[in-house]
């Protein structure tokens, strides 16, 4: 039967699809198309010719074994093949040849877009706001001609994306989704300010500076703990920058987030008391270390500060140093020992 191969072949080399690939995979749809026919033979082949362009389907019958006294029950065995292409099969060859090559083509964009991505995952890029309106929960994002989404859950409360607006996102996926490829973006990362300070600050390229922790609630506020490995550097004063320059730029792409910058330490009781920061502790006792727990000591007219709207400066400081923070007066606190030492 014939079945123009050659054209076949030619689109299929324009999407770098190879012969031996599509000769494969075609060759098995047309099996499995040949066995749904009436009367088809239980074991089949296809063969495929691109120099006379045509195909054939070699059938073969399973012959019953003959039982004997030591095997009653024999496996049949395979007779000769036959040509059982049956008369009417062009249609179906054709149609099962164009879903193979919409197949290949689909699983061959696949594997370009998910090669163009697999090493952003981690990174920054930036891309389009697109809107789609039968998708009003999530964000489309434009980057070149593939659309990355970004999910509701990793949108910034409060945060509008305009159509046509260009944005700056944090990579936090490529993989294989339900419908293809699925490039996942995040505004809401803390990973997203360390992408942006990166960006800003050369310290950080180069290695005299490390950010050591990072807590973000997004949208409100973010700590970020640094530290210098090269002497004479000014950590907080490298990401802070020229006046404020640096900070500034990556507060731009923020919105209203503030962003708070400590120095990180080895000793938990001065890593908590920079935590703390705007607010100055007096004091950090240590609880317990195997449990990470501390407790702050902090003046009256600072307590307000230490803890934060609603918690938040406390939470974060809880976040960014991994131990739990109980925050007290220092002048309570100093009181109770004065009345225990009177004792």
């Amino acid at each position: 039967m014939e079945l123009d191969l050659t054209s076949i072949h030619k689109l299929a080399a324009e999407q770098n699809i190879d012969a031996e690939t599509l000769d494969a995979a075609l060759s098995e749809a047309l099996r499995l198309a040949y066995l749904k026919t009436p009367h088809a033979a239980k074991h089949a082949r296809v063969e495929l010719d691109e120099r006379a362009g045509t195909l054939t389907i070699w059938a073969a019958d399973e012959i019953p074994g003959t039982p004997t006294e030591d095997d009653p029950h024999p496996a049949p065995t395979i007779g000769e093949e036959y040509d059982d292409t049956p008369k009417d099969f062009g249609r179906l060859a054709a149609s099962t040849a164009r879903q193979v090559l919409s197949q290949l083509f689909r699983h061959a964009e696949d594997e370009r877009v998910l090669g163009a991505f697999a090493d952003q995952k981690g990174k920054l890029i930036t891309g389009i706001v697109q809107q789609d309106v039968k998708d009003p929960s999530n964000v489309h994002i434009a980057v070149g001609d593939v659309e990355a989404l970004l999910p509701r859950r990793e949108q910034v409360p409060g945060e509008r994306y305009r159509h046509g607006e260009r944005l700056r996102v944090f990579v936090v996926n490529v993989g294989r989704g339900v419908r293809g490829p699925e490039v996942v973006v995040s505004r809401s990362h803390p990973d997203l300010v360390r992408c942006l300070f990166e960006r800003e600050v050369p310290e950080l390229a180069s290695g005299a500076v490390s950010i050591m922790a990072i807590a973000r609630e997004a949208g409100a506020r973010t700590k970020i703990a640094v530290k210098a490995n090269t002497d004479g550097v000014n950590p907080k004063g490298a990401l802070i920058g020229p006046g404020g320059a640096r900070v500034r730029a990556v507060m731009e792409n923020l919105g209203p987030e503030k962003i708070d910058i400590v120095d990180y330490s080895e000793d938990p009781a001065k890593f908590v008391a920079s935590a703390l920061s705007p607010a100055v502790a007096t004091g950090v006792q240590v609880i317990s270390e195997k449990n990470k727990t501390a407790i702050a000591f902090i003046h009256d007219d600072q307590l307000s500060l230490a803890i934060g709207r609603e918690g938040q400066n406390a939470r974060l400081a809880a976040k960014l140093t991994g131990w739990k923070i109980g925050i007290e007066s220092a002048e309570a606190h100093a009181r109770k020992v004065a009345a225990e030492k009177a004792d």
